[in-house]
């Protein structure tokens, strides 16, 4: 989608623009009227800043099929419209850097649970970036947002082509009989899809044309464990009180350790929600950036859109701005507690400000911390590169800001820019970069520098640092030269440690007592880098492990990566004690993970001639052994399942969770004396 030469064929699908609550992500290709509809937009949300799609119903229209991909994830095999004759289909075009997309996963959240016999959910994944191509860094994104609908990787624009998209998030609903029933774009169109799914559930049940039976999914979650940190987005280091505060964004939680890694504390129960009261009792909803003042850390609650405030003495949370509704926000601002807040990324305290990168509504805002009160500081809402008064400037998705007190520099992730607010002149100014869509990996002066999604800064020794997200990187950029050189980084995803380090998807950077530390999120881990030798280690946090309501998740039931082993007929004796012995090779430098609830279960499938007592248990270790007892002559067949988990040593990285399932066909022999020791043994990979 990155040429705009290629052109977007006219669309068979209509839909209306009115009242929307935001604006939505045009593609390259259509940028120029992109350009004359976002004027449009905004002219339009000064008399009334909300808008939305109406769904419109016309003359039918057959459904392209879904040809063209280059991969599939939660699920084990590719999915047609016509294998899903009969469902109610919801087609949801997406890229996973875009906010607006972000936002509407709630939606279709309620969607799939309140017509769960009755509607598929197909997300459409057409990548803006190079990076967000890679089927594997859609995998990662289903996880971090517990996506559990199909997706299909449509890197390549077929089915986006074939359905005349223009923009992301865009939402086809197709009818059980193959046909369009409409279209929408942007966010806030819950009522409406509802609307519409309904009355077609309706509509042919009537005509005894609806499938009302489940479909069956494999789950990319069910392919891996928990680790101790999940996807972190963001660290903050303090040298003064040898402290490390790290965004457990996909725990919801915030861990506090020294600066060597030694734990002190957790910050939330785990739990995807909004409420106050000490460290045990709060929660969050994937949090983001941390400022510190004093003993006061401030959490930029990202999908609660909520600022909260943690008092480290007291141990009590408190949420000192938002309303929590996103849908209440108009951009305007007031009384911090009753003001709708859009997705805050990131936090800086200045003096009694704290300036937060509100990434879902493309700009900065400043609260004043003493008198309560919030307000747009640089932005007009619209999503572009455009300097000059803070009044009249414009963002895209800020995700990252840092301040050495005059000026407050801002990574611009969908610009692919690293922006400078001049406080005392009120000025945007853009350093470095190249344009919504004009991203790459080149490192130069100015306008000719290409960044890929940037979601990170920090102040060192005069210059910037920079994490270059999509590229894998750690940059420098000398603000005086406006030269951005490689600091760190292969450019290709990895979790290397030492002098030629990788990483994947870095984030959130922060500078301590000499070092760099690394929200690597897609390692699920934090890096450390001595800024004199440039070495790269992970951290270890001894101690530390998932929350409970992770870890109590019913993960037993859902359908890990599965391998079927036959062994041939196994020959025991008839009233003798046997075994089943369990060895499993692992891959080098993992291990079981102890908290993780690794399980086998033996049933009986054939065979009344053989006992065993216990066919179904936890283990801690391997190898290990399971007795069973033979009776009288002939034959059996037995079936053995084991679930494991194993990660990496340093518990970062990779969880994984594996079954294997044996069919192991006996032959028990009267005349065979001794007892019989079946070998049931498995290598499994990284």
């Amino acid at each position: 989608m990155e040429n705009e030469k290629r052109k977007t064929k006219s669309s068979p699908f209509q839909f209306l623009h009115s009242k929307s609550r935001n604006l939505i992500c045009y593609s390259s290709r259509d940028f120029n009227v992109a350009a004359v509809i976002l004027l449009f937009f905004i002219f339009s949300a000064a008399a009334s800043p909300l808008f939305a799609a109406k769904m419109l119903y016309q003359a039918k229209v057959r459904a392209p099929e879904l040809v063209g991909d280059r991969g599939w994830l939660n699920t084990d095999k590719p999915l047609s419209i016509a294998g899903l004759r009969g469902k109610v289909v919801l087609l949801d075009f997406w890229t996973y850097g875009c906010i607006n997309c972000i936002h509407i996963i709630p939606d279709l959240k309620k969607l799939e649970a309140k017509y769960d016999k009755n509607l598929v959910v197909i997300g459409v994944h057409s990548a803006k970036f190079e990076n967000e191509k890679n089927t594997e860094n859609v995998r990662k994104i289903i996880l971090r947002y517990g996506l559990e609908h199909p997706i299909v990787n449509d890197a390549d624009f077929k089915i986006w082509d074939a359905y005349a998209v223009r923009a992301w998030p865009t939402q086809v609903l197709i009818d059980p009989s193959g046909y369009v029933v409409g279209e929408v774009s942007g966010e806030g169109q819950l009522a409406t899809l509802d609307k519409a799914i309904g009355q077609t559930v309706e509509e042919f049940r009537k005509k005894g044309l609806l499938n009302e039976q489940p479909i069956k999914l494999a789950l990319e979650r069910a392919k891996v464990g928990n680790l101790p940190l999940a996807f972190p987005g963001k660290v903050l280091a303090d040298e003064k009180s040898n402290r490390l505060f790290i965004s457990d964004s996909n725990h919801n939680r915030i861990v506090v350790t020294d600066i060597n890694g030694k734990l002190q504390t957790t910050i939330g129960n785990g739990n995807a929600a909004a409420s106050e009261g000490n460290f045990g009792s709060a929660s969050f909803n994937r949090p983001q950036g941390l400022a510190l003042d004093g003993e006061n850390l401030y959490v930029a609650d990202t999908e609660n859109h909520l600022i909260r405030r943690v008092n480290l003495q007291t141990k009590k949370v408190e949420t000192i701005a938002g309303t929590g509704k996103l849908d209440d926000f108009n951009g305007s601002g007031g009384n911090a507690a009753t003001t709708a807040i859009n997705s805050p990324w990131d936090l800086q305290v200045v003096g009694k400000n704290l300036f937060i990168a509100m990434a879902g509504s493309h700009q900065i805002w400043r609260m004043d911390l003493e008198k309560n009160l919030i307000e747009p500081y640089a932005g007009t809402r619209a999503e572009a590169r455009l300097d000059g008064k803070i009044q009249e400037s414009a963002f895209a998705q800020p995700s990252g800001i840092v301040s050495d007190g005059k000026n407050l520099f801002v990574a611009d992730a969908e610009s692919n820019i690293i922006r400078e607010i001049d406080f005392q002149k009120e000025t945007v100014e853009t350093l470095v970069g190249g344009d919504l869509f004009e991203f790459g990996d080149l490192d130069g002066a100015g306008d000719d520098v290409r960044l890929q999604h940037p979601l990170g800064v920090a102040l060192y020794d005069g210059k910037i640092l920079i994490a270059d997200t999509y590229n894998h990187k750690i940059k420098q950029l000398d603000t005086e030269k406006r030269m951005v050189t490689t600091f760190l980084g292969t450019g290709k995803s990895g979790q290397t440690d030492g002098a030629s380090p990788s990483f994947y998807e870095p984030a959130g950077l922060s500078i301590a007592g000499g070092k760099l530390f690394i929200a690597d999120t897609n390692n699920q881990a934090i890096r450390v880098v001595n800024l004199k030798t440039k070495e790269v280690s992970t951290l270890k946090i001894e101690g530390l492990t998932p929350p409970s309501t992770v870890m109590n998740d019913a993960v037993e039931n859902i359908s890990p990566d599965s391998t079927e082993i036959k062994l041939a007929a196994q020959m025991v004796s008839a009233n003798s004690a046997n075994s089943l012995n369990f060895q499993i090779n692992l891959p080098k430098d993992f291990h079981l993970n102890p908290t993780a609830p690794q399980s086998y279960e033996i049933t009986i499938a054939t065979g009344k001639n053989v006992k065993i007592a216990n066919t179904k248990q936890r283990f801690t270790k391997l190898p290990f052994s399971i007795p069973f007892q033979t009776m009288g002559a002939g034959s059996a067949n037995l079936k053995a399942k084991l679930t494991l988990y194993y990660c990496r040593e340093d518990n970062t990285g990779v969880c994984k969770i594996k079954t294997l399932r044996w069919q192991i066909p006996l032959k028990v022999a009267a005349n065979k004396k001794s007892p019989v020791k079946i070998e049931l043994s498995a290598s499994v990979e990284e």
